[in-house]
């Protein structure tokens, strides 16, 4: 857990070289303060704070109540954050075979917003955890934190952690479910999770399953080019 202090005001022996060096102005907006972060694992009995980062700015006049309002609304904003999709793919595709198997992947990625909330400048990070995959013939895999990846052509029908096999020829939509942790800072200060995740969608990816027909021929293709079958 964390908590912050004004600046030059908790006791250390660095408390004067950090005063001098770290001192800053606030003067991004009105009722600046310069305030140092502490951070402590929880339960312990007594609390043991260490220095995370110093002289950060925060612009209220009751610097705890704004970061406190700001904790209780950053689940939302990060809700509403234009997250962008995974892209998905399948090998092979757009058709497969039925009874063999077809290699699904993901591809999502870290992405950063900057949004001010509260007359804060915060910044959100949104990272990708894990995903759920949803087959299209009622089989649903995850959450798993595989999201799979291409193979060489020459690999294409192996296996992977990601593929899956149909037992029945048709039209199927494949639907990919990503979800993402996110942290955020208020005004350059250290790190902070937001609580949940946010689930966002893929568009589906449309996969047709054909069946292969065998057939024998007693024709030498060689002799009889025009044969059935050559």
């Amino acid at each position: 857990m964390f908590k912050y202090v004004l600046s030059c005001t908790e006791s250390n022996s660095n408390q004067a070289t950090n005063c001098i060096i770290g001192a800053r102005e606030c003067t991004a907006a009105e009722g600046g303060q310069s305030v140092d972060w502490f951070r402590s694992l929880k339960p312990p009995n007594p609390q043991r704070w260490t220095v995370v980062s110093r002289a950060t700015c925060i612009y209220a006049e009751k610097p705890r109540d704004i970061l406190a309002e700001i904790a209780a609304q950053i689940a939302h904003e990060f809700q509403k954050s234009p997250i962008q999709p995974a892209t998905v793919g399948s090998q092979p595709g757009p058709h497969t075979l039925r009874g063999q198997e077809t290699n699904f992947y993901a591809d999502a990625t870290v992405q950063e917003f900057n949004i001010t909330l509260l007359g804060q400048k915060v910044h959100i990070t949104a990272t990708p955890a894990t995903y759920t995959w949803n087959y299209g013939d009622g089989t649903l895999w995850g959450p798993t934190i595989s999201a799979g990846a291409p193979l060489p052509d020459e690999r294409i029908g192996e296996q992977t952690k990601t593929s899956h096999i149909y037992t029945a020829t048709g039209k199927y939509a494949i639907n990919l479910t990503t979800h993402f942790n996110g942290t955020y800072t208020v005004n350059g200060g250290p790190n902070l999770p937001i609580p949940g995740q946010g689930n966002i969608a893929s568009n589906p990816l449309g996969l047709t399953v054909w069946r292969a027909v065998t057939h024998n021929y007693a024709d030498n293709c060689n002799e009889n080019p025009n044969g059935t079958g050559c």
